[in-house]
């Protein structure tokens, strides 16, 4: 049985900061921050937004907008790692929102869990109820996977400038007309690590930055490895000699703590996937110097690291190989369109990889593109460490849902905060009363219960 996307939405807080004046505060080159990272705004949520919030709004607005009841909806689940409840899970906030709108007890058959595993959660999620249907078990419902986050870090940390907020619903069942996912081919890697994490009480993760960025880009080769490995035996991609199994897949998103880290996975995978074809000796031609290799091929991550000589040289050798022709051909109809929106958002952990989703549609479909039977490799990667890797081909119907993505109208008019205000929202000096922007058609906190028995107990109410 077929599953897949038959449409998506997207949420995003109205409240954002300019990277170049975070850059002049912070004492950074604004030119190096965007041509660097990739840097243009950063969303910023509201004193009285949470993910619980962002994830409703987007949920609300994918079922607004294919007038679906209730009844229509099998399984809800939200996969985040900004949870703020140890227990209670985020998607049972998300239905008593819900249940504002369409009344009491309306998703009370509904089942669904929270799901986490940093940002890799949303894949796993749509993993499982991607089988749900294939299984039959959905019985001509919906089930609806939401990812949801708030990017935050700690002031003057290296990871401060990679910050976001915002959320991406996805309406899945058996005739999707977006997208439909290719079975039996999805692959993951696992591993223990501790690259990135929060420990309980900590409002923002403990990260190794380098160690977790070149362990993002192992786990999601090795979960390439299997997938090519899965395609060939299902027969589902037929290689020729001399060709990489990228060469099939239209286009590729990657997970995006920063939009330019899209294009270091890009070009890291396709370093592994180009060096044993025909091809590799005319890019080494191009690029002049050979492929550096660690002192210790087999090494650790941080003997890599440690590798100063090898670093430099991997370095110089990956911007001189980016820019080469055949990596530039494949960067820009594989992969730029889809970084676009990250760039004018930041950082959603697990909603990242679903946002450069929805970007390339939105792109694509404005150059013109036929997007008929196009597949899509999906790149997903979540710190402690996971990569998943899967794929799934645009349906025919596409058109009816991305001919009226709008990435500036669905951002709509946003404010831009100063320093010192957004200081004040990221410390918390300011109740969820004191917000900065008016609610409107959106789901806000209204009450945080402080008394012994009831304490963190959170309201939320409808602002029409």
């Amino acid at each position: 049985m077929a599953a897949g996307i038959d449409d998506i939405s997207i949420y995003i807080p109205r409240l954002y900061l300019d990277a170049a004046d975070f850059a002049k505060a912070r004492g950074l080159d604004p030119g190096k921050l965007e041509r660097g990272l990739g840097i243009g705004q950063m969303a910023i949520v509201d004193t009285n937004q949470d993910p619980a919030c962002l994830a409703a709004n987007a949920c609300l607005k994918v079922m607004q907008k294919n007038k679906l009841t209730p009844d229509k909806i099998g399984r809800l689940y939200v996969a985040t790692e900004s949870s703020f409840d140890e227990s209670k899970a985020m998607n049972s906030y998300v239905i008593g929102m819900l249940e504002q709108v369409y009344g009491k007890d309306t998703f009370g058959h509904c089942g669904g869990i929270e799901c986490k595993f940093a940002c890799v959660s949303g894949s796993y999620a749509l993993y499982d109820n991607t089988n749900w249907i294939r299984a039959g078990e959905a019985e001509d419902k919906y089930a609806l996977v939401v990812v949801s986050d708030i990017a935050k870090y700690d002031l003057g940390s290296s990871g401060e400038v990679t910050q976001g907020a915002g959320a991406v619903a996805m309406l899945l069942n058996n005739t999707p007309r977006l997208l439909s996912f290719d079975p039996k081919v999805t692959s993951t890697s696992i591993k223990n690590e501790y690259d990135f994490y929060r420990p309980f009480g900590k409002e923002t993760p403990i990260v190794h930055g380098q160690y977790s960025n070149l362990l993002y880009l192992i786990q999601v080769k090795n979960a390439l490895i299997d997938y090519k490995k899965k395609v060939k035996e299902t027969g589902l991609i037929k290689l020729k000699e001399g060709e990489t199994i990228l060469d099939h897949v239209d286009y590729l998103n990657m997970h995006l703590p920063y939009s330019n880290m899209g294009k270091k996975a890009l070009a890291y995978l396709v370093r592994h996937e180009w060096r044993t074809l025909p091809r590799w000796k005319e890019i080494i031609d191009e690029v002049g110097m050979e492929e550096p290799i660690p002192k210790d091929p087999r090494g650790t991550i941080e003997s890599v690291l440690e590798d100063a000589d090898f670093m430099a040289k991997d370095h110089q050798f990956t911007k001189l190989f980016t820019n080469t022709e055949k990596y530039v051909e494949l960067y820009e109809s594989k992969l730029a369109s889809s970084l676009i929106a990250s760039k004018m958002i930041g950082n959603l952990y697990t909603a990242s990889l679903y946002l450069g989703f929805r970007s390339s549609l939105e792109f694509e479909y404005q150059k013109g593109v036929d997007l008929n039977g196009k597949r899509v490799g999906f790149c997903s990667y979540g710190s402690g460490a996971s990569a998943m890797i899967f794929s799934g081909v645009i349906q025919p119907e596409y058109a009816q849902i991305v001919k009226d993505m709008n990435l500036e109208e669905e951002l709509g008019p946003r404010t831009k905060l100063s320093l010192d205000e957004y200081e004040e929202l990221h410390e918390n000096k300011r109740t969820h009363e004191e917000n900065i922007r008016s609610a409107n058609k959106e789901f806000v906190i209204v009450d945080v219960k402080t008394s012994n028995e009831s304490k963190g107990e959170r309201h939320y109410a409808f602002v029409d």
